[in-house]
């Protein structure tokens, strides 16, 4: 963003030139005109290839020939006028080549009013020399002032473009990293809809399958009173896995539609009217959940349901959700007084067991089952709570 500041200096000598040559006769002879105009030229070309210099030695070699250049012209001027123009303006930049290295740079300022007043010397003579100190040292002061707080503010501006690309880059990465986020949600969601749906579609079409096959044997067999008894087990069973698939969709609403409580008790409700099996709830939870914990303990209560009704030949179930003392984690525990079962073999191919631990693990939580064949069964759910608000 140099460019301003060239551009303005640049004008600055246009004017000097032709100041120059209105007020000193002698230059408009052709011979001098051209050297003149040769001289300014090349000056002011400097002045603009002077901008990517970055090496001393080229500052170096660079502050000397524009020094030479500006006495030289100052001297064909003839005139006091010239001098401050010239002499500023590469004081200036000089003070924005060198302003990272202030021992080389008092030094070149020093040499450039070295030659600003020998040059005052020679057109004005020696009793005269205090006006020189009287214009040029606020000039140098104005210029330095200027210059020093253009370049901070270039700086300052290029840092921002710098942290604006920056900042672009870095949305540019959070909105990939959200995509990605997205994708794995997505493929997450798959997986957990397709173990929903193995228990109650993939399941209730098989046994209907082999009831079905059974029911074609028996008509070859000529046994239509086993048929119909198969048939009538078959329209029971194809019912009830309608009515799973159905709950199965339903869980997959978002789980802030319903408020937690209200969530437990619409599942103990739904699965006592479907089963008839009695149960009462018992909810003690004094803080406000995150939605992922709310959302893996009302899946996991609605799948543990699934399964008494489905296996365990239930007569009662007793469902307790509290929180601990110091309300740092969450207990749920569901227990049934069924058939029971043998945890190691079933665990083995059970989807909706694996599912369920899946799940709370993903949200930090633990998953405990307590079985025996003939003596019920035992689910305890654990989450842990972090900076939980109270109600």
């Amino acid at each position: 963003m140099e460019w301003p500041f060239f551009l303005i200096l640049t004008f600055v000598f246009i004017f000097v030139y032709i100041q120059s040559i209105n007020m000193n006769a002698s230059l408009r002879v052709p011979g001098r005109l051209i050297l003149f105009t040769v001289l300014m030229i090349l000056h002011i070309t400097l002045h603009w290839l002077g901008v990517g210099l970055k090496k001393w030695s080229q500052v170096a070699v660079y502050l000397v020939i524009q020094g030479t250049l500006a006495f030289t012209i100052v001297y064909m001027g003839n005139n006091i006028g010239p001098l401050m123009g010239v002499y500023m303006g590469l004081i200036g930049e000089t003070i924005g080549l060198l302003r990272e290295k202030s021992r080389w740079l008092v030094a070149a300022v020093a040499g450039l009013l070295g030659l600003s007043f020998l040059n005052y010397l020679l057109l004005e003579g020696r009793g005269e020399w205090y006006w020189w100190l009287l214009a040029t040292l606020p000039m140098t002061f104005f210029v330095a002032v200027y210059v020093i707080l253009y370049s901070r503010q270039a700086e300052a501006r290029q840092q921002a473009q710098l942290l604006l690309k920056d900042l672009e880059t870095a949305n540019r990465q959070l909105t990939e990293y959200a995509a990605r986020v997205e994708d794995l949600t997505i493929a997450n969601e798959r997986q957990r809809m397709a173990r929903e749906l193995h228990d109650t579609l993939s399941q209730g079409l098989a046994g209907l399958i082999l009831q079905l096959e059974a029911a074609d044997a028996h008509l070859v067999g000529n046994r239509p009173e086993r048929v119909r008894a198969i048939l009538q087990q078959s329209m029971e069973k194809a019912r009830g896995t309608l009515t799973e698939a159905r709950q199965a969709i339903d869980d997959l609403r978002q789980p802030g539609e319903l408020d937690f409580v209200d969530a437990i008790l619409r599942e103990s409700e739904r699965f006592t009217n479907a089963t008839g099996i009695p149960c009462e709830p018992h909810i003690d939870v004094k803080v406000d959940l995150p939605e992922q914990v709310a959302d893996a303990s009302i899946r996991a209560i609605s799948e543990s349901l699934t399964n008494i009704a489905r296996h365990a030949q239930a007569k009662n179930v007793n469902l307790r959700v509290t929180t601990s003392n110091d309300l740092k984690e969450m207990e749920i525990e569901i227990v049934d007084d069924g058939i029971g079962f043998d945890l190691p073999s079933v665990e083995r191919g059970h989807y909706g067991l694996l599912g369920m631990r899946e799940r709370v693990r993903l949200v930090g939580g633990s998953v405990d089952v307590f079985s025996e064949p003939g003596r019920g069964t035992q689910i305890v759910i654990r989450f842990p709570l972090e900076n939980p608000t109270h109600d």
